[in-house]
């Protein structure tokens, strides 16, 4: 009798565990479908621009403009002015425009001049507005 009662127990831990496996089984399942609807819903990304020297400004000038506040992220809260970012952004800028002289097409050149000149006066105002930080 007491081998039939460990039979009967085996029988109840098996069918538990297959249960338990099941119900993992569905969750896991539910999990990969929101996951999937998800990620249909998520407009894809489109096609990359040509990289160049101009899209390396570009992206180099936007980084300067983040950090000065001038650019925001549509939704999010207004950032307080980065000035060392900006600056090092700015840098950035100028040893490109250093290290490529007589390198560039005049567009380019035109291009990098034209930039480094806006964000540069982009910085001197947002640094005549904010207050100096104390030390």
């Amino acid at each position: 009798m007491a081998e039939e009662k460990k039979e009967e127990e085996k029988i109840i831990i098996d069918e538990d565990w297959k249960k338990e496996a099941q119900r993992e089984k569905e969750i896991l399942a539910a999990q990969e479908e929101a996951e999937k609807k998800k990620a249909e819903e998520k407009p894809p990304r489109g096609p990359l621009p040509e990289g160049n020297f101009a899209a390396l400004i570009s992206m180099l000038t936007t980084q300067a403009f983040f950090a000065l506040g001038a650019l925001q992220v549509k939704g999010q809260e207004g950032k307080e002015p980065d000035l060392e970012l900006a600056k090092y952004n700015i840098d950035m800028l100028e040893t490109i425009e250093e290290k490529t002289r007589g390198n560039l097409t005049e567009d380019e050149q035109k291009v990098l001049e034209n930039t480094l000149g806006q964000v540069r006066m982009a910085y001197v105002q947002v640094t005549e507005q904010v207050p100096p930080k104390t030390q």
